[in-house]
């Protein structure tokens, strides 16, 4: 081994000697539940669903999440054998940094910083708009976006402060019940052998099917919807043994996401039936309600109970998911502290072991993300959620593509005993894999965003700019003897 990887792991080893997080706060389930909420599946399926089918391949869709899956299981094998050698609430920046070394390490926790705070902003964004929607609609009440998203900052750094299990009882509520319906849709639907058309699994997944149209823009919102399931590793510290809970909680969410979206998709576009699920999806799109295209085979099933109860719920998943990036940017500003990378003080924690003060920096950030685009008077749901969407997708898809050369690296410094698969095989495969999406991406990233040409590249362009800041952060610290404390 040598000595730069030994000085990192001894960094990890011995953190716990200075601020630790809560430990044995979490199961398998606990974290597990972090996962799913921050993929809010209800917003990733009204969202990005009817986009697929109605531009990407059509019917072809789901197959399209479970290619994204294959992919992210591969990437979580390499993954997952790193995190048995490295538990640190910073994750993939400590993953990166213990195998390409500091300054690689140092950009990319700038980056995953990044992602998880603009991710967080576009979904206020969106979660600003649907209960302005929805508290207008009910009580005649009509306040502007922001009013809202402002309040329930205040709201999730409350929550964020109460501790982890507070959180994860939160969060395991409201994504119960956004799975639940729209699973209990889904299985009816399969037992009664699907819509007009049948079940279709030949018009949804076979390779036909899959390279259909344009399959390109179906994998990227299929990779968009994985978003989050870092979350395993970051809560590692304050899970009930870690080694065995982490891996167990990845491979659980990567299974889970990628069959529940691949069924719900499957019998979303069978209750209209393969040929003309297209066409509805495409005419939702123009009427400015993508939601309906998803909403209205759920009440035709359940009954029309369900159009009062799904954009309830879609409010409630986008706050499940604003929690869960709240607790996950806010670890890696204590980690980042902890590590001497940012002020000490930010290591601070309260009496129930959650880093308040580096809830407190992120909240801040969330109110300057957000607050410009409230003065400028811009739609949150066009620009903010948009835009800040696609970029947290591109700027995370970096990070497990330097986690996946990191864990290569790891390994053949280490030179210990290691199954070849989980080392060298899977962790090339998924990067592979990675690399792909991300050029899938970056040539339909125009689509993603919703945006014009010129949004998309200079918002592309942030994404190496924050890599280096970070790089030139680290080096500037190291060039400093207090920063040591030589």
């Amino acid at each position: 081994m040598d000595s730069q990887t030994a000085s990192a792991e001894r960094t990890v080893q011995d953190a716990p000697t200075a601020a630790t997080l809560k430990p044995d706060a979490l199961g398998v389930l606990g974290i597990l539940f972090f996962v799913l909420s921050g993929q809010a599946p209800l917003t990733g399926i009204a969202g990005a669903a009817p986009i697929s089918v109605a531009l990407g391949n059509g019917a072809g869709t789901p197959a399209a999440y479970v290619l994204a899956g294959a992919v992210i299981l591969l990437f979580s094998v390499g993954f997952v054998a790193m995190g048995r050698h490295v538990v640190d609430a910073g994750a993939f920046y400590t993953y990166i940094g213990t195998g390409l070394g500091r300054s690689a390490g140092a950009g990319s926790a700038s980056v995953a910083l990044f992602a998880y705070c603009v991710i967080q902003a576009a979904m206020y964004g969106l979660y600003g708009s649907i209960v302005g929607s929805l508290v207008a609609a009910h009580t005649g009440l009509d306040l502007p976006w922001w009013a809202y998203t402002l309040v329930t900052m205040a709201v999730v750094q409350a929550l964020g402060a109460a501790g982890i299990e507070m959180g994860a009882r939160v969060l395991a509520v409201f994504v119960l019940a956004e799975f639940g319906i729209l699973l209990v849709f889904s299985l009816i639907t399969l037992a009664k052998g699907g819509g007009p058309e049948g079940l279709g699994v030949a018009d949804s997944f076979s390779p036909a099917a899959a390279l259909q149209g344009a399959p390109g823009v179906a994998v990227m919102f299929a990779v968009a919807s994985m978003f989050g399931f870092e979350a395993t590793a970051i809560y590692g510290e304050e899970a009930r043994e870690p080694k065995k809970t982490v891996p167990r909680a990845t491979y659980l969410s990567v299974v889970v996401v990628t069959g529940f979206f691949a069924l719900v998709s499957w019998m979303l576009i069978s209750s209209y039936g393969a040929s003309r699920a297209p066409g509805a999806a495409g005419r939702a799109l123009a009427a400015g309600d993508s939601s309906g295209f998803v909403f209205a085979p759920i009440a035709a099933q359940l009954g029309g109970w369900a159009n009062d109860v799904l954009p309830v719920l879609l409010a409630t998943s986008l706050f499940a998911g604003l929690l869960t990036f709240h607790n996950s940017a806010n670890r890696y500003l204590f980690s980042l502290a902890r590590d001497g990378q940012l002020p000490a003080r930010l290591c601070g924690l309260n009496g129930r072991h959650a880093p308040w003060r580096a809830g407190c920096v992120q909240t801040a950030v969330a109110v300057a993300l957000v607050v410009p685009f409230a003065l400028a008077g811009k739609d949150p749901v066009l620009t903010l959620f948009s835009w800040f969407s696609g970029l947290a997708v591109l700027a995370m898809m970096l990070l497990y593509l330097l986690t996946s050369v990191s864990v290569i690296v790891f390994f053949r410094r280490r030179r210990v005993a290691a199954r070849a698969w989980n080392t060298l095989v899977a962790p090339a495969l998924g990067a592979l894999g990675i690399a792909g999406a991300i050029w899938l991406i970056l040539a339909n990233f125009t689509t993603l965003i919703g945006g014009r040409a010129s949004t998309a590249l200079w918002l592309v362009a942030a994404v190496p700019v924050v890599m280096a800041l970070g790089v030139l952060n680290e080096r500037a610290r190291r060039r400093t003897p207090q920063a040591h404390g030589d």
